[in-house]
């Protein structure tokens, strides 16, 4: 019981450096100062997750990341971003297995802009194609067990890009991203589906768990000389998604959101430049 105190006691310092150190990498206007912060983060992740019994420990007030645990509780991931000096963004993340005992932590690296083409690339956790989730599926109908990440992906000062993606695991328990399991309505299959548009814009990128479907805006360019510029594209008030069937999503086109459940996720994520995190406040909810 003294041990679990004390660990409990060492666990909430270090979850209060935590929250200092992530409000400061996201409101902090000095770029250096945001960078040396989440260096510190990471450092100080890491020795709060060597802690016995971390994978119960809750991080809910540190508001600058996100962390999503596996339905089934095998794991949970970690992701934040830290917004570079000319408006584009880092990510960071880590996948945290839940061994019951010594700590086994998969750092995620973003390969982002060396990833030239994301949607048919299978990565590890070394290339990953980095995203804040705000959601996680797992999906159990498939000769292969895997679980779909939605995320949010901030790009330029000029767009915005969300991703749905797919983690597994090897053979070796190593985590793999992507998976050739997203239909396309020309049959075409892709192992993650990325989305860009305006910055401007709010895009919804939701899954409805009682119809098992992804549900998104269906994005369009304001005028036919704008149609190879995603950075001018928003919603045009129809939907699209992805329906789950037999462990693959089927591209579902002009869907009738009236016969859509409406219950929403509580867990969306918002663009920071437009809502600064602060020490004390809540993320909002809308995606």
């Amino acid at each position: 019981m003294a041990q679990d105190t004390r660990s409990i006691k060492q666990f909430n310092a270090l979850r209060d450096s935590l929250t200092h150190l992530g409000a400061k990498f996201i409101n902090d206007p000095d770029d250096m100062e945001r960078k040396n912060a989440n260096y510190q983060f990471i450092r100080t992740l890491v020795s709060t997750l060597k802690l016995p019994g971390s994978f119960n420990y809750s991080f809910d007030s540190v508001k600058s990341i996100s962390v999503l645990n596996a339905p089934d509780n095998r794991f949970r991931i970690f992701t934040w971003h830290v917004i570079n000096v000319d408006g584009s963004y880092r990510f960071y993340g880590a996948v945290q297995m839940n061994t019951g005992g010594a700590l086994k932590l998969f750092p995620l690296e973003d390969y982002s802009p060396l990833l030239k083409n994301p949607e048919d690339s299978v990565t590890d956790n070394r290339k990953w194609y980095g995203a804040q989730y705000y959601k996680i599926v797992s999906v159990k109908n498939s000769t292969t067990p895997y679980y779909v990440l939605l995320g949010w992906k901030g790009h330029t000062v000029k767009s915005t890009k969300k991703v749905i993606d797919a983690i597994s695991f090897n053979r070796n328990g190593q985590p793999l991203f992507g998976a050739d399991v997203f239909v396309g309505n020309g049959k075409k299959t892709r192992k993650r589906v990325v989305f860009e548009y305006s910055r401007q814009a709010s895009m919804l990128l939701r899954y409805v768990p009682d119809d098992n479907i992804i549900v998104f805006d269906h994005l369009s360019p304001p005028d036919k000389s704008s149609s190879g510029k995603p950075e001018t594209f928003g919603p045009d008030l129809s939907y699209d998604g992805y329906r789950l069937s037999n462990g693959k999503w089927q591209f579902v086109e002009n869907l009738d959101m009236r016969n859509i459940a409406t219950a929403q996720d509580q867990n969306e994520y918002i663009d920071p430049k437009k809502q600064a995190i602060k020490d004390r406040q809540q993320v909002p909810s809308r995606h």
